[in-house]
Parts: C-alpha cells; sequence; structure tokens
C-alpha cells in the first residue's frame, strides 16, 4: 500500500487548508485511518483517526477546528483544517492499518509540510 499526502503550504494564522492522502488500491478494508504530525525539534504526535465505521477521534489541540473524512470509493483520506495556529506548523503525515479489525499503522506516506505563520 503506498501513501501520497497532499495539500500542505504556507497560511496565515485563522487561515484554512485541506490535506488529502491518496492510497494505491488495496483488497481489504483497513480498520483505521489516521493522521499525524511531527513540528521540528519534537517527536511525531497523533492528530485524528477514523475507523471503518466512520467513527472519528482527534487530539485536544485540534478538536473542533480539523475534521478528518475519507472517500472509499477513491481511497482516500482527508484533513480538512480550520482556524490554524502557528503551534499547527509541521510536518503531516497519513497512516493506514494493515489490521482489518485493530488500529494499527503500519502504512506510512511521505508526509506534507504546513506551515503556519502569524
Amino acid at each position: 500500500v503506498q501513501l501520497v499526502e497532499s495539500g500542505g503550504g504556507s497560511v496565515q494564522a485563522g487561515g484554512s487548508l485541506r490535506l488529502s492522502c491518496a492510497s494505491s488500491a488495496y483488497t481489504y478494508s483497513p480498520y483505521c485511518m489516521g493522521w499525524f504530525r511531527q513540528a521540528p525539534g519534537k517527536e511525531r504526535e497523533w492528530v485524528a483517526n477514523i475507523n471503518k465505521y466512520d467513527s472519528t477521534t482527534y487530539t485536544g489541540s485540534v478538536k473542533g477546528r480539523f475534521i478528518i473524512s475519507q472517500d472509499n470509493a477513491k481511497n482516500t483520506l482527508y484533513l480538512q483544517m480550520n482556524s490554524l495556529k502557528t503551534e499547527d506548523t509541521a510536518m503531516y503525515y497519513c497512516a493506514i492499518s494493515s489490521s482489518t479489525v485493530i488500529c494499527s499503522y503500519e502504512y506510512w506516506g511521505q508526509g506534507t509540510q504546513v506551515t503556519v505563520s502569524s
């Protein structure tokens, strides 16, 4: 499974971006897909995930601002980011589970950079 992120860029605080994660075709139904981010000098952190039942969860700092969604017909995962803050600046990665029954992340994209300026 190959994942390719897009949609990153530079935006002023308060602005919006929509990230996309296109995946190569797979023959199973992954239990979950998620977004992670890594800021310079910091460890990678989980941002949001969505499972195959369309149930979503978010880390506290993005709850109410970010929306994760998926288009199964297009094998594409999205992250709508609104009310962006400078602390959202990071490399954003999508990941997908190889399992159909548990949420784990074995496949990763190369990342897309998001820079938020004040």
